[in-house]
């Protein structure tokens, strides 16, 4: 089968990043901007709030090894979904819980996943499904950030190790280092 994308944005994309990385079947992860009214936006303008762009991270994957339906799963148990425009400290439009269905498909499985996860939180989900929309690649310097400058900065020291101990607790078999042995 051919390699797939979905583009999910679940707060800072550093975040993002990092969890999917590590999923057996995800074939590259990409930093980058999605659903906004500028042209080729900069960090510093998205950050700003004004753009109507959510950092998000355009995931490519092998449909063989990794439904959409289970990344779908995994994105909703890697982040707080019920956090309307914000994620933990991060507070802004920038910052929404959101999935970029690049198919009719993917949005009836997005539907989907988003009522099959409701029931394993306390508050609605309020994450939007929104139409798939050109994409901007983060700068250069977003692109594999945890595993280079962010496990060297506070922010990320705080955020990122407790969403990578979750994702190893819920879904150890589908992590790449247990997938291939």
């Amino acid at each position: 089968m051919a390699d797939e994308v979905a583009t999910v944005a679940g707060g800072c994309f550093w975040c993002v990043e990092a969890v999917f990385q590590d999923i057996a079947g995800v074939k590259s992860v990409e930093s980058g901007y999605i659903g906004g009214e500028v042209v080729n936006p900069t960090y510093k303008q998205v950050c700003g709030g004004n753009t109507g762009h959510a950092e998000a991270l355009r995931i490519t994957y092998d449909a063989d090894v990794l439904s959409y339906g289970d990344l779908l799963d995994i994105f909703f148990h890697t982040h707080d979904p019920t956090q309307l425009n914000r994620q933990g400290n991060d507070i802004g439009t920038q910052y929404r819980s959101a999935i970029f269905p690049n198919s009719p498909e993917q949005e009836a499985e997005a539907k989907a996943a988003k009522a099959r996860n409701q029931p394993d939180w306390d508050k609605p989900i309020v994450t939007t499904i929104e139409p798939d929309d050109v994409w901007y690649p983060a700068e250069d310097y977003h692109q594999g950030y945890w595993n280079g400058e962010g496990q060297r900065n506070p922010y990320c020291l705080a955020v990122i190790p407790p969403k990578l101990a979750k994702l190893r607790k819920s879904y150890q078999a589908r992590l790449k280092d247990v997938a291939a042995s």
